[in-house]
């Protein structure tokens, strides 16, 4: 299968269980592979016959800027549900990082894979 990947989209939420995390945003760095078949659209040319990307990461976009969750796991979830919704995506790869969650460290975050049959 064929990947789209959208990569290094920074948003600004709030996610985090400590107090401060919880009533300030801080950024988040999120990377998406949504994994499909690219032919139809490939021999066409036609935008029809592909995945609106941009819609999804306007969704994506929309959901995490207004998010307050306590998990960058539950966060993660939530986008890989977003990019599910589009029935062309088969599976997708999401990673979720906080640049600033540890001292010494670039990011610390996660990376999961989910499918559309579970």
């Amino acid at each position: 299968m064929d990947r789209i990947l959208i990569k290094d989209l920074l948003v600004r939420c709030i996610v985090g269980v400590n107090e401060d995390e919880r009533t300030e945003k801080q950024d988040v760095v999120i990377n998406i592979a949504l994994t499909t078949d690219l032919r139809p659209a490939g021999t066409s040319d036609r935008f029809t016959d592909a995945v609106d990307y941009r819609a999804i990461k306007k969704r994506v976009y929309a959901m995490v800027e207004e998010s307050r969750f306590f998990l960058v796991e539950a966060l993660a979830e939530q986008i890989a549900a977003i990019c599910l919704e589009d029935p062309r995506v088969q599976q997708v790869q999401v990673s979720v990082e906080k640049p600033t969650a540890l001292r010494f460290a670039r990011s610390v975050g996660v990376e999961i894979t989910r499918t559309r049959d579970g």
